[in-house]
């Protein structure tokens, strides 16, 4: 799983890219969002648009950092994500506990 991070109008967007399975980069991703977090950067938006495949562990790390921002204050949103993720989002019920958008515009424009 690689991601970059970039930052828009005072939110922190998380561009993840290839297959999100988990895997080093995970525990790297949760140190990033205790760093956010000790900065006060809680609002943040995961760009799926270039996730090509995502497992149960890719869903367990969105959900671990949904969870983290939310007891900081803050929350997550997603946005971008295929019709094969949506799907899967979908299924696991995950649909309703993330705000979801199309684009990544209309995710850091709903912080403001």
């Amino acid at each position: 799983m690689k991601y970059s991070v970039s930052e828009q109008y005072n939110t922190v967007v998380l561009t993840f890219k290839g297959k999100a399975m988990g895997g080093p980069s995970a525990t790297d991703l949760s140190n990033d969002i205790k760093k956010f977090i000790d900065d006060g950067k809680t609002n943040v938006v995961a760009d799926l648009s270039k996730v090509s495949f995502m497992n149960s562990s890719g869903l367990g790390i969105l959900i671990s950092t949904l969870t983290s921002l939310r007891n900081a204050g803050g929350d997550l949103k997603i946005c971008g994500a295929s019709d094969r993720i949506e799907s899967l989002l979908i299924v696991t019920k995950l649909i309703t506990v993330f705000d979801h958008y199309k684009t990544l515009d209309e995710a850091v424009k709903a912080y403001n």
